[in-house]
């Protein structure tokens, strides 16, 4: 039996009069398990209209109450993250540490928006002019959209809306239809801790439901997480409409190993970034460039540990007691099938398959989403599987003859999301930082996804918009700068007789 998953407004579940319905499915065993409502226009408005009326209320609530609920979600949050990671893995398909990880990186966020309090804090400059005062402070914006893929439904939109809330926004959702069923649930969390109607809402849908968060007068701000195209969109579309935009698009992540790293962590970082969430994520790495002469030994080591990956359904209750898959299927049949055509183009175009993920036998349905971790070698730049950001378990290798040409390989690309390099040479690191041109980068770490407490963003055609996501960055692109200019006229110094013009005076 199916269940409806509608929209959430004012504290409630909201049927509306959904434009259509379409299919939630478990990828690991192929079977339908909700149908979820997508929003009509009228739907959309009515949910914007939520959370714009909840606007004013929140923006004047105080910042010690409104730290207080944040307290409140992180506990809750935190004691009862296996519900949540159980609701991810049912519709997403990933394995559940992996869920729970997801989890556990959105939490950070949330625990970095309970001290808000300190980043909301404006200046004062007394006596500024004789007389005049001059005091600073930041507001909020008033209604948020967030937009946000189905590769992390929690950990994603919750790089935004905890900052966005703590902050005194309120805030529109819109999940992903492919796993929807996470951000209903994450709102009925808010309300248990005492966030007030109207601040926290989700409308799903379609590009109907996209378009009215990027189009409606009582949105102030779009944050985005998807494919470059769709961002490009979402940028242009809600720019032009007069909004403020973070718009986070795709990336080819490419990991450099150096002759002198130590191999076997390269090997077991390479597995662990290339793989990870079945490659789903835009941070994974997707290009390993061995520098020479380490190649073939490199890629010896990584099919060895890759051949070694169980891949299966990724519920705790699908085990049946054995060990949890390491990776489980793709999010849809789609995606699947398109991922698989990556790599008949790669072998066509005349990489070497090392290993070949279209025939893997998986522990779980039959109908599964299924396909097993590929590696390739011997990739060069022209062919689709380099060029084309794949998101899936696919590792393509390409061969560099010296330090110089590994860097000219990272920069070339269009994307400039993350990159990392293994080395043991302090030196060699430092050169490449300052080398790569890209937005996040790793030291013998494969995937540089910052702290809570730093920014969230890569450059080129990995971002557009100015501000990246979380951090200080996050805090200034919920809030508005407002600067305020005073003078009192102290009584004992007013003139007597005359006017009063008001110029300046610097005494």
């Amino acid at each position: 039996m199916t269940n409806d998953i509608v929209h959430w407004a004012d504290g409630a579940l909201l049927p509306g009069s959904p434009s259509g319905w379409a299919d939630v499915t478990n990828p690991a065993t192929g079977q339908v398990t909700g149908r979820l409502a997508l929003a009509s226009e009228a739907d959309a408005a009515q949910v914007i209209a939520a959370a714009t009326r909840a606007a004013r209320g929140w923006a004047t609530t105080s910042l010690a109450r409104r730290t207080q609920v944040m307290f409140a979600f992180r506990e809750l949050l935190n004691s009862r993250k296996d519900e949540l990671a159980e609701l991810i893995t049912a519709e997403h398909g990933k394995v559940h540490s992996d869920a729970i990880g997801e989890i556990s990186r959105g939490l950070e966020v949330v625990e970095f928006a309970c001290g808000i309090s300190h980043l909301l804090k404006g200046g004062h400059s007394e006596e500024a002019s004789t007389g005049i005062d001059v005091h600073s402070k930041r507001v909020p914006l008033g209604v948020v959209g967030i937009i946000s893929p189905f590769n992390f439904p929690a950990m994603v939109p919750m790089w935004f809306f905890p900052i966005a809330i703590a902050a005194g926004n309120t805030v529109v959702l819109k999940p992903s239809e492919k796993d929807p069923s996470a951000a209903n649930w994450i709102a009925a969390l808010w309300q248990e801790a005492g966030l007030p109607d109207g601040v926290f809402n989700v409308l799903h849908g379609d590009k109907t439901a996209v378009d009215a968060l990027l189009t409606s007068p009582d949105v102030q701000a779009i944050s985005f997480v998807g494919s470059t195209p769709i961002a490009e969109y979402v940028y242009e579309t809600a720019s032009r409409h007069g909004k403020r935009v973070q718009a986070l698009g795709g990336a080819k992540n490419h990991m450099v190993v150096l002759p002198d790293a130590d191999l076997d962590l390269a090997a077991d970082s390479a597995v662990n970034a290339g793989y990870g969430s079945a490659g789903e994520r835009c941070m994974a790495i997707s290009v390993l460039v061995a520098v020479d002469p380490i190649g073939d030994e490199l890629v010896a080591r990584i099919a060895d540990r890759t051949r070694t990956l169980l891949i299966g359904d990724g519920g705790r209750e699908a085990t049946g007691g054995e060990k949890e898959a390491d990776m489980g299927p793709l999010v849809t049949k789609a995606h699947r099938d398109k991922v698989s055509s990556f790599i008949d183009s790669g072998e066509a175009a005349g990489a070497k398959v090392v290993v070949d993920g279209r025939d893997v036998a998986a522990r779980g349905g039959e109908e599964g989403f299924w396909l097993g971790p590929t590696l390739f070698d011997d990739v060069t730049p022209e062919m689709d599987i380099y060029r084309e950001e794949i998101f899936g378990p696919v590792l393509s290798v390409v061969r560099a003859k010296s330090y110089e040409e590994a860097v000219a390989l990272v920069n070339a690309n269009e994307y400039g999301n993350g990159t990392a390099v293994f080395t043991n040479d302090g030196g060699a690191a430092r050169r490449f930082e300052a080398d790569v041109t890209v937005g996040m980068i790793g030291v013998n770490v494969p995937v540089p996804v910052p702290v809570a407490y730093y920014s969230f963003g890569g450059w080129k055609r990995s971002l557009f918009g100015d501000t990246h996501a979380h951090g200080t960055e996050g805090v200034h692109f919920f809030t508005r700068g407002k600067v305020v200019t005073t003078r009192w006229i102290d009584p004992a110094n007013r003139p007597e007789g005359g006017l009063e013009l008001g110029f300046p005076r610097n005494d």
